[in-house]
C-alpha cells in the first residue's frame, strides 16, 4: 500500500480494508477483522447501516450543497431532532468535532467578551482532548501534540479532571475565567471517568452557576448513544450551556455540531460565525436518518446492555492478574497493569486474532463496538482479547 503523496501525518497499520458490515471490516481477499473500534467511535450503528445507506444514496441523487445562503430543509429537521435528543435550544453544523470545538470555544471568547474580560480564560482539565485547530489544540492536554505550533496555552486553565477543589481555588486566583469544558468521559486521555461519575458534571455545572461561567460539554466520542444514553452528561442531572459532539453522529459521514441553551442562547447571530459545507442537505439527512434510528430502536438499551456484559466478562477472565475496566456501554476501558509492555497489543490483536483495538492512556485497551453489536459478537470481543491478553500478563 503506497502513500508516496500522502504526508506523513498519521502512522498508519499496515492494512486497508475495502468494504465492512455492522461489525466487520474485510480485505480485498475477503478476510473478515471484528472491528471493535469502529472508526474510533464514528460507526455506532456498524459499517453501512442499510438506513443510513439509503439516505446518503437518495440524498446523493436529489441535492448534496446549496450553501448555507438559503433555507435548508434536512437541516431544519436534524436541527430540531438534535436539540430535542439533547434537550438543547439551537444548533450550528460543521464538518468535525474540532470545529464543533472551535466554535463553542468562540463562542467563550464572545461571552467573555461582552462581561467587559480582556483576556479571558477557560478552565480545561488535565489528560483532555478537544481537538487539532489552533485552539482546540490550545485546549488539548497533550504537550506533544501542542509543540511547536504556538498554541494560546494562557487562555486555559488545567486542573485535574474529577477535582472540584481545584475548580474552586482556580475561582479564587483568576477573575476572568469565563467557562469550564469537559469530556464527561475522557477518551484518548484513557477512558478516564470521575470518582464519583457523572455526577462530576452537576458539581461542575454547579460552579459555573455559581461564578456566571459558561458551562460547556464536549461530547465528541461520548455523544449519540455511545454511554447508553443519547448523551453521556444525560446519565446525570446536569445541564450544560454549549454541547459539542462529532463522530457518531454521521455514522462515518463528517459532521460536527455545536449546540446552545441558557447563557449561551443567542450569542452568535448573523456573520458570528460559518461554514461553507456546514449543514449541506446531505450532511443533515444523514444526521436525522442516525437520529431515527436510536431514536426508535433498542440499540442504546443493546449498548448499555452489551458493554456492561463485555467488561465484566473480560475482567472476570482476567482478575487474577490485577486487570480492571472502565467506561460506560459501549465506550469500554480494559486497564492493563503498568509494569505490562503494550506496545504490541494492536499489532498482535489484528495479526493473530482479528480483531481491530486501540490503546490509549499508554495502558487502557479502549473498545468502542458497535452499539447494535450481538451477544455473539460481544462473545468474541471478549474470547480474542482475552486470548490475546492472557500470555502476556
Amino acid at each position: 500500500m503506497s502513500a508516496t503523496y500522502l504526508m506523513p501525518t498519521y502512522n498508519r497499520q499496515p492494512i486497508s480494508f475495502t468494504h465492512g458490515s455492522g461489525s466487520w471490516l474485510y480485505t480485498k481477499d475477503e478476510t473478515p477483522y471484528l472491528d471493535a473500534l469502529t472508526g474510533i467511535a464514528v460507526c455506532g450503528l456498524g459499517h453501512c447501516h442499510p438506513k443510513v445507506t439509503e439516505a446518503i444514496q437518495q440524498q446523493a441523487a436529489t441535492l448534496v450543497h446549496t450553501s448555507n445562503l438559503f433555507g435548508i430543509d434536512w437541516q431544519e429537521r436534524a436541527g430540531e431532532a438534535l436539540c430535542t435528543a439533547a434537550q438543547m435550544d439551537s444548533v450550528f453544523f460543521a464538518n468535525s468535532g474540532a470545529e464543533a470545538n472551535e466554535a463553542a470555544l468562540k463562542m467563550a471568547r464572545l461571552y467573555a467578551h461582552q462581561q467587559g474580560f480582556k483576556r479571558p480564560k477557560v478552565i480545561v482539565m488535565e489528560q483532555s482532548f478537544h481537538g487539532r485547530t489552533l485552539l482546540s489544540l490550545s485546549a488539548t492536554a497533550n504537550p506533544k501534540a501542542r509543540e511547536g505550533f504556538y498554541t494560546l496555552d494562557d487562555d486555559f486553565i488545567r486542573v485535574p479532571f474529577g477535582d472540584i477543589a481545584a475548580i474552586k481555588q482556580a475561582a479564587k486566583d483568576y477573575g476572568d475565567i469565563c467557562a469550564i469544558f469537559v469530556e464527561p468521559i475522557q477518551g484518548e486521555g484513557g477512558l478516564n471517568t470521575a470518582a464519583n461519575g457523572f455526577s462530576y458534571l452537576e458539581e461542575l455545572q454547579a460552579q459555573c452557576e455559581a461564578n456566571n461561567w459558561l458551562f460547556m460539554i464536549d461530547e465528541v466520542q461520548t455523544g449519540n448513544g455511545r454511554t447508553g444514553k443519547y448523551f453521556a452528561y444525560q446519565h446525570s442531572n446536569a445541564r450544560p450551556d454549549v454541547l459539542t459532539t462529532a463522530k457518531g453522529l454521521g455514522n462515518g459521514f463528517p459532521v460536527g455540531a455545536c449546540m446552545v441553551r441558557g447563557r449561551a442562547n443567542g450569542l452568535f447571530g448573523a456573520g458570528s460565525h460559518g461554514s461553507t459545507y456546514g449543514g449541506t442537505p446531505l450532511a443533515s439527512r444523514v444526521v436525522h436518518s442516525v437520529y431515527d434510528v436510536l431514536a426508535n430502536s433498542g440499540i442504546m438499551e443493546n449498548a448499555l446492555t452489551e458493554g456492561q456484559f463485555i467488561r465484566k466478562s473480560i475482567t472476570d477472565e482476567l482478575q487474577q492478574y490485577d486487570v480492571s475496566s472502565r467506561g460506560a456501554g459501549m465506550m469500554i476501558g480494559i486497564v492493563l497493569p503498568n509494569t505490562m509492555d503494550c506496545s504490541q497489543l494492536v499489532d498482535l490483536a489484528r495479526d493473530e486474532h482479528k480483531l481491530i483495538i486501540n490503546v490509549t492512556g499508554s495502558h487502557v485497551v479502549r473498545l468502542l463496538p458497535p452499539l447494535n453489536i450481538s451477544r455473539h459478537e460481544s462473545q468474541q470481543i471478549i474470547e480474542r482479547l482475552v486470548n490475546l491478553l492472557r500470555p502476556l500478563l
